[in-house]
């Protein structure tokens, strides 16, 4: 009879776990099906007021990032624009950033526009509803003023 009970249990278990995965499998279907509804390109503008030199801040942005992903310049006009496109086309994601360098009353300002585009429909949801899509110009910034010993 225990072997009955346990047999009993198992099966219940096994319902609910068929269930989780169910649910599991549509929620990710839906998450797609929202992504592909969600438009492939974005635009995201950040800025920062620093206390140092267009000539200072320069130095610093023109240095690729380190993150594995190839970069290209568009446009270069030192010290004050900076355009990089991503040069990996085999990447889920693409697009521009637009550098723009303005000097201000002791020191200038720093503004980033991302010209970006998600082509995979679950990494677009979770781009605009997950990280957001200005989330990678505000870890640069950071970077940029940890980099100028700012904070």
């Amino acid at each position: 009879m225990k072997w009955l009970a346990l047999v009993g249990i198992a099966l219940v278990a096994m319902k609910w776990l068929a269930l989780v995965g169910i649910a599991l499998v549509a929620m990710v279907v839906l998450v797609v099906i929202i992504g592909y509804f969600l438009p492939v390109k974005h635009v995201a503008t950040r800025s920062a007021r620093l206390r140092r030199t267009p000539e200072q801040v320069w130095a610093v942005i023109i240095d690729p990032p380190k993150d594995g992903v190839r970069y290209e310049q568009v446009e270069v006009q030192p010290p004050r624009r900076l355009v990089t496109r991503i040069a990996d086309k085999n990447l889920p994601y693409g697009g521009t950033w637009t550098y723009q360098i303005a000097p201000e009353d002791n020191g200038c300002s720093l503004v980033i526009t991302e010209n970006g585009e998600v082509y995979n429909p679950f990494f677009r949801f979770v781009s605009r509803f997950v990280i957001g899509h200005t989330a990678t110009i505000d870890n640069y910034l950071k970077g940029v003023r940890a980099r100028l010993g700012e904070s």
